[in-house]
C-alpha cells in the first residue's frame, strides 16, 4: 500500500512524465507544420521530390481523382519516418488538389495546395518599366491637427475609427476614385458629418466624420491621402500563351504606411534608365529613369505580395526579343553561378554573373527565397551590387528561369533576395485563372 505523501509524490512524477510528453508532442508537431509548405507547383509530366523531414509515421492522401502519383501510388500514401516522396501526374491540363498530412493516420498536420501547371516556356524580360498604380479609393497615410476657424485645434478623424493604411472607399454613397471629390464634397456638405465606407484588410467598416471648418475658409477632416504612385521597377516575365506578365516580385507598399496598395487601375510603360546611384554599405543605390510615355504600355491588374500582374496585349513595344526558357521548380535550384538579365542603361540588356548562396526551400510564403551575391565586377563597379529599381530582375541556372531580384541588403548592396519563379507562376495562376478574368481585365 502506498502511503498519501508517496502517492502524491507518485502522483506528481506521472503529471511531471505527462507534461514533459506533451512538450514534446508540441514541439514535433510545429516542426512538422514548419516542415511542410501550404502549397506545392508541379508541371505536368515531371517527377517532383518533396524532402521533408519528419520523425513519425505520415499518411497523405489526395482529394481529387487527379492522376497524382505519391511514390508510384495513386491516393494513400503511408510513409514511415518519412524524409521524401515524389509527386508525379500526367493530365495534360492545368488542375489543383490537395495533399492532406496525417500525423500517425489520424492526427492532422496540413493541407498542403498542390498545383498542376502545364510545362510552359515563358521569356525572361529584365528590362526596366515605368509603373503607374492608382488606388482603389484613397490611401490614409497619415493625421494632423486642424486649426480652426475659432483659433482651437481640432482632430476631426479621432471619433472616425480611421486608421492608417485604411481606404476611404465612398463618401455618402458616392464611390471615391480620387482626392479631389473628397475636396469637392466636403466643400458642398458645408462642415456636415459625413457618412464613410471604409476597407481595412478587405473587411468593410462603417463610420461618421465631421470635417472641420480651418482658418483658411476650407473643410478638411486633418487625414494623409494617397490615390496613386509611380516609379520605376523590372519586367521578370512574359507569358505568349495568354499575353500576361509579372514583374518587381515584391509588392508596391506606400512609403509612409507600409501598406501594400490595392490598386483600381494601372499601366506599366517603357522606360529609360538615364542614370545610376552608385549603392554602398549602409546606403543602397538607385536606378534613375525616365517613362516613355508614346512607347505603348500594358495592364496592371493585381498588386500582389509576390509582384504586380497584369498583360499585355501589343507586346513589340515593351517585351524584348529574348528567347523563352523553361522554369525550374525550387527543388531544382542549386547553390552555385547564375545569371540575372537587368537594364543600367538606356534600354540596354545584359547578361550579369551572380552566385546563389542559399535556397530557401521551406521558406515559399515569401518574397525571400534566395540569398544571391552579385560576382560580375562589371555591374559591381558601375552600380555596387544590386540598386533599387532592379527589383523583378530574372535569374537564370542552367538555361532555366529560376526567381527574381527582390531586395537588397542594405549593410552589403552586393548581396540580396530572390523570389522562386515558382511563386510568381503560382499567384498569376491565382489571377488569371480562366479565360473569363483575363477578357474581364481587358
Amino acid at each position: 500500500m502506498l502511503t498519501f505523501r508517496k502517492k502524491r509524490q507518485f502522483n506528481k512524477y506521472v503529471l511531471f512524465f505527462l507534461i514533459t510528453l506533451l512538450i514534446i508532442f508540441t514541439f514535433i508537431y510545429l516542426q512538422a507544420l514548419s516542415q511542410i509548405p501550404n502549397k506545392l507547383l508541379i508541371i505536368d509530366g515531371k517527377e517532383y521530390v518533396c524532402d521533408f523531414k519528419m520523425p513519425f509515421l505520415v499518411n497523405l492522401s489526395q482529394d481529387k481523382k487527379v492522376d497524382l502519383k505519391l511514390n508510384g501510388n495513386n491516393g494513400i500514401t503511408n510513409l514511415n519516418m518519412m524524409n521524401r516522396f515524389t509527386l508525379f501526374t500526367k493530365t495534360n491540363k492545368d488542375s489543383k488538389v490537395n495533399l492532406n498530412f496525417k500525423m500517425f493516420g489520424f492526427i492532422p498536420i496540413k493541407t498542403v495546395l498542390v498545383d498542376v501547371v502545364s510545362n510552359k516556356m515563358l521569356i525572361p524580360c529584365g528590362n526596366s518599366i515605368g509603373v503607374k498604380i492608382h488606388t482603389d479609393g484613397a490611401l490614409v497615410v497619415g493625421s494632423t491637427k486642424i486649426l480652426g476657424i475659432d483659433g482651437i485645434y481640432h482632430e476631426p478623424y479621432n471619433s472616425s475609427n480611421i486608421n492608417i493604411g485604411d481606404y476611404i472607399i465612398r463618401i455618402n454613397n458616392i464611390q471615391i476614385n480620387n482626392i479631389s471629390q473628397i475636396t469637392s464634397i466636403m466643400e458642398k456638405n458645408l462642415g456636415k458629418a459625413l457618412k464613410l465606407k471604409v476597407k481595412r484588410n478587405g473587411v468593410l467598416i462603417d463610420t461618421l466624420i465631421t470635417p472641420c471648418k480651418s482658418r483658411d475658409g476650407k473643410y478638411r477632416i486633418g487625414l494623409w491621402l494617397r490615390d496613386s504612385t509611380a516609379g520605376i521597377g523590372t519586367l521578370t516575365f512574359y507569358d505568349m500563351g495568354n499575353k500576361t506578365f509579372g514583374a518587381l516580385g515584391h509588392g508596391i507598399t506606400d512609403v509612409d504606411s507600409g501598406t501594400l496598395m490595392t490598386i483600381n487601375n494601372g499601366e506599366v510603360i517603357p522606360s529609360n534608365i538615364i542614370a545610376v546611384k552608385k549603392g554602398y554599405r549602409g546606403n543602397p543605390g538607385e536606378l534613375q529613369g525616365v517613362i516613355l510615355e508614346n512607347k505603348g504600355k500594358g495592364r496592371i491588374i493585381k498588386n500582389t505580395e509576390y509582384g504586380i500582374y497584369g498583360q499585355i496585349d501589343n507586346h513589340s513595344a515593351i517585351i524584348p526579343q529574348n528567347k523563352a526558357l523553361p522554369i525550374a521548380l525550387r527543388n531544382d535550384i542549386k547553390e552555385g553561378p547564375a545569371q540575372i538579365i537587368t537594364n543600367i542603361n538606356g534600354s540596354n540588356l545584359n547578361v550579369y554573373n551572380i552566385e546563389i548562396q542559399r535556397v530557401l526551400r521551406q521558406n515559399i510564403d515569401s518574397s525571400k527565397n534566395m540569398i544571391i551575391k552579385i560576382t560580375d565586377e562589371r555591374l559591381l563597379n558601375y552600380t555596387g551590387g544590386i540598386v533599387q529599381g532592379m527589383s523583378g530582375s530574372p535569374i537564370i541556372q542552367n538555361g532555366r528561369l529560376v526567381g527574381a531580384v527582390t531586395h537588397v541588403l542594405i549593410n552589403d548592396p552586393t548581396k540580396g533576395y530572390g523570389i522562386f519563379i515558382e511563386s510568381m507562376i503560382q499567384k498569376a495562376g491565382e489571377i488569371f485563372n480562366s479565360s473569363e478574368e483575363l477578357s474581364n481585365a481587358s
